[in-house]
């Protein structure tokens, strides 16, 4: 399939909400330059960062217009000078390449930022290959080392980045532990193998996680959430254990007490998955081949909850900015 002259794009025109500032429009399609490919979008999965470009407060901020949509799986349809990472017809996964992101009919990547995507999984579960699992390998395998046997305490458990930390610490034959908000994510968090699910809206999770490891702690959080959230898992981290700074979905970034890590003997750990992009490019391949050999052995499995087409965009943006949500939601071409 050639890429086309123009295309159908959801655009950002204004900063805002989702559902207020997307606007559907014909635009010119991208030139692939050098090291860059067009792609035809086959699925593009919604993350939180995507509302916060919309809002205007990532720290990515692309110039207006853009569309938004980072992760996607596509189909390779040009390529630029110097392209060695793909052909024309490949199957791929990765990240856009703003302001063509994979909210529309087709993208653009660059080349470093592109991966092949794996038979196993289908169009939607491959878009979501990428940011959260790779996120959450980082972070568990090379920064806290996480070991059998250990447990893992994860906060938004049912969220993009917290499903597939549960998924890779089971994987890693840690005890994993997760807190949602409400019922029916409750219920997610258990479908991807938590061992013990946390409803915050009416448990205490610190008291739970003391009482569930016997008084010791977890030995590795994973927290997409900050704010209170943070400040209170300090108090049910183990000794030696790692606290992961994944985000700030709460809205509120917290000040780290460093005396009580000190008396705690505790690590707090950050994990800015993108500079390895730019760092260390090579570590996000060895990732990628790791994560396929998980994903080929039926160990991951990205849990797409909810499929629309390139008309429902705006929509589903706005669930997962409201936290209505429930496992990933993708959009898919019709």
């Amino acid at each position: 399939m050639a890429l086309p002259s123009t295309l159908k794009a959801w655009s950002v025109t204004e900063l805002g909400e989702p559902a207020s500032v997307l606007e559907l429009r014909d635009v010119d399609a991208p030139t692939p330059g050098a090291g860059q490919i067009a792609v035809r979008v086959l699925a593009s999965a919604a993350n939180f960062p995507d509302v916060l470009m919309c809002r205007g407060i990532y720290q990515v901020k692309p110039e207006l217009p853009f569309t938004p949509g980072r992760e996607v799986c596509a189909e390779v349809v040009a390529i630029g000078p110097e392209v060695t990472r793909a052909a024309v017809g490949d199957r791929v996964l990765g990240l856009t390449t703003l302001p063509y992101g994979g909210f529309a009919q087709y993208a653009l990547m660059d080349q470093s930022k592109v991966h092949q995507a794996p038979s196993s999984l289908d169009n939607a579960q491959a878009s979501c290959l990428f940011i959260g699992y790779q996120t959450g390998w980082f972070a568990l395998h090379r920064l806290a080392r996480i070991a059998p046997g250990e447990t893992l305490l994860v906060h938004a458990a049912a969220g993009g980045v917290g499903s597939a930390a549960i998924q890779l610490g089971k994987a890693a034959g840690a005890r994993v532990i997760g807190v949602v908000g409400g019922q029916a994510k409750a219920e997610y968090a258990r479908t991807l193998g938590a061992d013990l699910v946390i409803d915050r809206r009416s448990e205490d999770f610190v008291q739970i996680v003391k009482e569930a490891t016997g008084g010791r702690g977890a030995d590795v959080i994973y927290d997409p959430v900050g704010g209170e959230t943070y400040e209170r898992s300090t108090k049910c981290i183990a000794f030696e254990g790692r606290i992961i700074v994944v985000g700030f979905a709460g809205g509120e970034i917290q000040s780290a007490k460093l005396n009580h890590a000190l008396v705690k003997n505790y690590s707090i750990m950050g994990i800015h998955w993108g500079l390895y992009n730019d760092r260390k490019p090579e570590l996000v391949d060895q990732c990628h081949a790791e994560l396929l050999k998980l994903a080929d052995a039926g160990l991951i499995s990205p849990f797409v909850s909810e499929r629309f087409t390139l008309d429902g965009v705006p929509q589903a943006l706005q669930r997962l900015a409201d936290g209505q949500t429930v496992g990933r939601v993708v959009m898919e071409s019709a």
